[in-house]
């Protein structure tokens, strides 16, 4: 019986490294969700933005960008830039029509649209990264608020629902194990 309950306590032990390797993996995150999500949006609620906040970036995840190069490309820019549309000086340039950027920080990140009158129109894109350390149970990547960005306000989502359940079905499994 205590070789049972010694193979238990293994397998619950693997399992929650298993659990906690997985959550710690790097990940791509195509902008927008579909190849084509780099253009002018239709409607705010088909803004980048409503998007990125949907979704819970961390220092090492990167934004990966499918574009037409011959009529546009990805600017990297400061907030203020990011604001006024400023395509003047940023911070990078991305024009292959491929991109990749790696978020090596935690911190807010602005993107906007190299075409000329595309960012005006909404071709913009705010990204906040959090650290693997600031990741817990209940962590939200926090949402620019309207005082720092001009524009509509829109309303925090919380996807730490999900990353709730999943987490408390992986430790009930966790229990389970123990307790046979």
């Amino acid at each position: 019986m205590a070789g049972l309950s010694r193979a238990g306590s293994t397998s619950s032990l693997l399992i929650m490294f298993l659990c906690f390797f997985s959550f710690s993996e790097a990940r791509d995150y195509l902008v927008g969700g579909k190849p084509d999500a780099w253009t002018i949006p239709s409607s705010q609620a088909d803004s980048l933005n409503q998007w990125a906040q949907s979704s819970r970036f961390l220092v090492g995840d990167s934004l990966v960008w499918k574009f037409d190069a011959e009529k546009d490309s990805v600017l990297q820019v400061t907030k203020k830039d990011y604001v006024n549309c400023n395509t003047s000086s940023p911070i990078e340039e991305y024009k292959d029509g491929n991109t990749k950027v790696k978020l090596e920080q935690s911190g807010p990140y602005y993107f906007i649209s190299g075409a000329e009158g595309h960012c005006e129109k909404g071709q913009k894109l705010i990204v906040v990264v959090i650290s693997h350390k600031h990741r817990g149970i209940h962590s939200i990547s926090p949402a620019p608020s309207p005082a720092e960005v001009e524009g509509p306000a829109i309303a925090p989502s919380s996807g730490a629902t999900s990353f709730n359940g999943g987490l408390m079905v992986a430790v009930g499994v966790l229990v389970g194990f123990v307790l046979v």
